[in-house]
């Protein structure tokens, strides 16, 4: 693992090794129109000489990402934003809104029902959502010069701090093929004992944009280590440490008992994502205007300056042939050494000791022809269908002996299509439905559509955006079967979940407002019960939810606020904290005739208690909490202070993490057992390098 990740930090100082300092001129707004539009440069005049000299030009590039499912790009802004940096390495998030057992990389799930995303390859993978990133999150980048990006992060001590190291580097060969890798390696020591991470990310990736043929293809591998310590033995040690310490007021969090111990978790992860297309089209004619040239007066003596056009061929695309291609491969592997006689209901396999092992694989192909927006003045939205096939392979445990595992196949095959308007400036819409043929896919469908508007209020653009969704969908594989040491099922009589969902969103710049609001109804809902076995809630369940952001600001003085209330049908089943608040006060200036960016201030965040999801280690999984385990989370402030620096290319944070420590009610748990780590200093800094 420290080869690995030495080689890897040794390419991406290599790439940087020559670097030079140069002016830039924001290249996050590079390839972009004059409204701010981002420009597909495949369709664009091919007037740059591929043997131009790039050195001596401004750093321009733009970054994208994908559609999973048909490989759509979507422009994205490059990451240089100066604010709130020091957020970016809170496994609870920006904003605080994720429930988590405290230390780096820890699994983790998000308090705000309609930002839980459901997209990993299983559901041992779904909590790592802070370490893991699919296809669809995956960036690409084109530029006129190498583009590196180095960031590191530390907290704490070398005995129970935090360290995390990420790179970035992406090179073009010309300015349609480019290529490059990205790293990262978390390492969160713990401040409980038998709590200690290790997760290492290393992927490559290359895109070539080309006017008829477009390919995207990314690697990623991930190694995800971290012992289990199955919560403190006593929240008291926490909350009442006078009842615990012998009358001190405080104790020491390495040495707090804890239930588990020889346990842990492994988890191994690697995809393939290809994505590639051949469009036809034609070709035509337009005038593009030059710089002005001097040309001869023949009306005076000399010469006067005067526009000249030149006339450049463009290409049309008209047609897509689309395909995709994902490969995919998972392993879990859960370890005990020794086990307490009480803390599992079951045991099927081995006594006082686990050694579970799952794996799963599968191959996924997307075939798809598109008539594409934009080719004459009829073509206003693109319209594609598209076919697809999954092979998917489980291996579990054999429960009735100790013998050879079992395996378990499944096939499962799609018809769908897309209508979609990406050009323009006002109106942009997609909608995308498919429908199961065959094996499991069989009744499964799913409608999913999107909408965004602008338009003008006053001298203000506003910004709306909706969502719905329909789907019918069969549960997980592994919501279905599963086979361990301590927890077993196959529940093939599982009746798929049928779900609808509407939000939208409204977002006026100029009020620095914006809202949000969302409704979904489920029925079936499947989810883990209080012994952390799957179930299903036969009846509807309804989840409402409204967000407010509002920032506010005097001079150099901002607030900014964000407010969430939800509200859930059936706590029991589906518990969700009412009222989630984040509010982030701080001082925002420019020193040094404004080459410094200053950002100093302090945020807070808080959430309504509630009976949260309880963690079950031998899953990696949260569930309801046991009928004889109830506690409720919540009703205290997390408080950080900070201050936040951005010099040209470089950010700076230093944050004392956790400020209000053993004040309060020092009920600072998001998971029941689980307490976030104590007071402690972090910081971190982030270069970024065009050369």
């Amino acid at each position: 693992m420290r080869r690995a990740l030495l080689t890897y930090m040794l390419l991406a100082l290599a790439a940087i090794a020559s670097a030079q300092v140069s002016p830039i001129q924001n290249p996050a707004m590079a390839n972009r129109d004059q409204f701010g539009n981002p420009i597909d440069p495949s369709t664009q005049p091919d007037s740059l000489d591929n043997d131009t000299e790039v050195q001596s030009l401004p750093p321009k590039l733009y970054m994208w990402q994908l559609e999973e499912t048909l490989g759509e790009r979507t422009i994205i802004p490059a990451d240089t934003a100066n604010l709130d940096f020091q957020n970016t390495n809170l496994v609870e998030g920006m904003y605080g809104n994720y429930n988590y057992l405290g230390n780096l990389g820890a699994p983790r799930l998000s308090r705000i029902y309609f930002d839980r995303n459901h997209n990993a390859p299983t559901m041992f993978m779904e909590p790592f959502s802070f370490v893991y990133f699919g296809p669809s999150e995956a960036k690409f980048t084109n530029s006129n010069v190498p583009y590196t990006n180095l960031t590191y992060y530390k907290a704490g001590s070398k005995v129970t701090g935090e360290e995390r190291f990420k790179s970035y580097f992406s090179v073009n060969v010309n300015k349609r093929l480019a290529f490059g890798f990205n790293i990262d390696y978390q390492y969160g020591r713990g401040y409980y004992a038998n709590q200690s991470t290790s997760h290492f990310n290393g992927g490559a990736f290359a895109s070539y944009i080309g006017r008829r043929y477009q390919l995207q293809a990314v690697y990623n591998s991930f190694y995800m280590k971290m012992n289990e310590n199955g919560g403190i033995a006593d929240d008291r040690y926490i909350t009442r440490p006078e009842d615990m310490a012998q009358g001190m007021q405080q104790y020491e969090s390495t040495n707090i008992p804890v239930n588990l111990e020889q346990t842990s978790n492994r988890n191994r992860h690697y995809y393939v994502y290809l994505t590639h297309r051949y469009r036809l089209g034609f070709d035509r004619e337009i005038r593009v205007a030059q710089d002005t040239t001097l040309v001869a007066d023949s009306t005076a003596n000399g010469k006067k300056a005067t526009p000249k056009d030149s006339v450049v061929t463009e290409f049309v695309p008209v047609t897509s042939f689309i395909h995709t291609l994902k490969i995919e491969r998972t392993r879990r592997h859960f370890q005990a050494g020794t086990e307490p006689t009480d803390y599992y209901d079951n045991t099927y396999l081995m006594q006082g000791a686990s050694n579970d092992s799952t794996a799963a694989f599968s191959v996924k192909n997307v075939f798809g022809v598109s008539l594409l927006e934009g080719f004459n003045k009829y073509a206003k939205a693109g319209l594609t269908a598209y076919l697809s096939h999954k092979f998917s392979r489980y291996t579990l445990l054999n429960t009735d002996s100790l013998g050879m595992p079992v395996d378990y196949s499944e096939h499962e095959v799609f018809v769908g299509g897309e209508l979609a308007k990406r050009q323009g400036k006002t109106l942009h819409y997609n909608v995308n439905g498919e429908i199961g043929l065959l094996d499991k896919a069989i009744g499964q469908f799913r409608v999913d559509g999107s909408l965004d508007l602008n338009f003008k209020l006053g001298k203000d653009t506003v910004k709306f955006y909706a969502h719905g969704l329909v789907s019918n969908t069969l549960p997980t594989f592994y919501m279905r079967h599963y086979h361990s040491n301590h927890f077993c099922w196959d529940n093939d009589n599982m009746a798929k979940e049928f779900r609808t969902r509407v939000e939208g969103e409204l977002e006026i710049e100029h009020w620095r407002t914006r809202l949000r609001a969302g409704m979904e109804n489920i029925k079936n809902y499947t989810y883990l019960d209080q012994n952390a076995l799957p179930a299903q809630h036969g009846n509807n369940i309804q989840v409402l939810s409204a967000q407010l952001k509002q920032d506010f600001k005097l001079g150099v003085f901002h607030l900014d606020n964000e407010v969430t209330w939800q509200k859930s049908s059936n706590q029991a089943i589906l518990p969700l904290p009412e009222f989630s608040l984040y509010h982030n006060f701080y001082i925002l200036t420019r020193l040094f005739k404004k080459v410094l960016t200053v950002q100093l201030g302090a945020d807070v965040r808080y959430f309504t208690r509630y009976h949260a999801p309880a963690y079950q280690p031998a899953l990696q999984q949260f569930h309801l909490q046991g009928a004889e385990d109830q506690v409720e989370i919540g009703g205290y402030p997390f408080v950080n202070a900070y201050v936040n620096l951005h010099l040209k290319r470089t950010r700076i944070f230093v944050m004392m993490y956790h400020l209000n420590a053993s004040m309060g009610n020092r009920n600072y748990f998001t998971v029941p057992h689980y307490p976030i780590n104590p007071r402690l200093l972090k910081i971190g800094i982030s270069w970024n390098f065009y050369d």
